[in-house]
Order: structure tokens, then sequence, then C-alpha cells
């Protein structure tokens, strides 16, 4: 079982891109969080590690520029979902396909908005396939479109 460090730090104060910390909040889970305020205005929770990490850097109401550039907006990094990336430690190819051996299954899934969404596991790698791009299309592409609808009328067009 892994350990994590009792000492809290205290990030009062503290700048994580458009967030800045305004003091402690209630624990998530076995996590220590931090009450935040947005630039916006907007008040909103999170835990340490995803403000030390970069990967919170918005209340995720307004759009926000994180880490390396990229565009954050809900929590997700649209510059990410648009490239459709594979990561290095990706095996299948396929971004949210992994084998499973102990299973001796294909298992599929998706993140979006900070949560990953388990599609299911199956015997053929081409059905894991398909659950996979149908979701990317259902959560994705409405996200997208939704996007390039707001960058459109914020530029004026």
């Amino acid at each position: 079982m892994k350990q994590y460090s009792r000492k809290k730090l205290d990030l009062t104060g503290q700048r994580y891109g458009k967030l800045t910390v305004i003091g402690p909040a209630e624990n998530m889970g076995d996590r220590t969080a931090w009450t935040c305020r947005c630039d916006c205005g907007a008040v909103t929770v999170v835990r340490t590690g995803h403000l030390r990490s970069g990967h919170v850097t918005s209340c995720g109401e307004c759009s926000a520029t994180g880490v390396a550039g990229l565009t954050y907006v809900d929590g997700t990094c649209v510059e990410m979902i648009q490239a459709n990336t594979i990561r290095r430690n990706n095996t299948s190819g396929v971004p949210g396909v992994d084998w499973r051996p102990s299973k001796g299954t294909w298992r599929a899934s998706i993140c979006f908005k900070g949560k990953r969404y388990y599609l299911g596991s199956y015997q053929v790698f081409e059905d894991a396939v398909r659950a996979r791009k149908r979701a990317e299309e259902e959560l994705h592409g409405d996200f997208l479109r939704e996007y390039a609808g707001r960058e459109k009328t914020a530029g004026g067009s």
C-alpha cells in the first residue's frame, strides 16, 4: 500500500495558472484539497497534486492556457483531443485501448473533463476500437464543435 506524506504544505496565496489558493478545503477522499479563486472570479476546490502538477490551471468554467501553452476548457486539453495523440506507453496503437493479459481481453476507455469512462472489455480488438471511436465522437466531437463555436464568437466572426 502506498504511503502519502502526512506533512501538509501551505499553498495559501500561491498561484497556479489562473488560480490563486485562498485557503485549505475539506480533503477529497484521502487527498488534501485547496479552495482557489480563478482570475474569472469563480471559486473552485482542487487537489494539491493537480495544482502542483499543472493539470488544473483554471476553474474549468473559463478557457485558460496551461502547461506549455495548451488550452484547457472544463479541465480538458483542446489540443490533445484535436491531435488525437497516442501516448508513448500505448501498446495497441489506438488511444484508450489496451490489452488486459490477466483477463485475455481488450479494454476500451476514454478520459474527458477529468473523469475516466470505462467503455467495456472485448474479446476482439476491432470491437474495442469501435467502442473507443464511438465515445470519441460522442464526447470529444460535441466538445470540439462547441469550442470552435465559442472561438468564432469570441473572435467576432
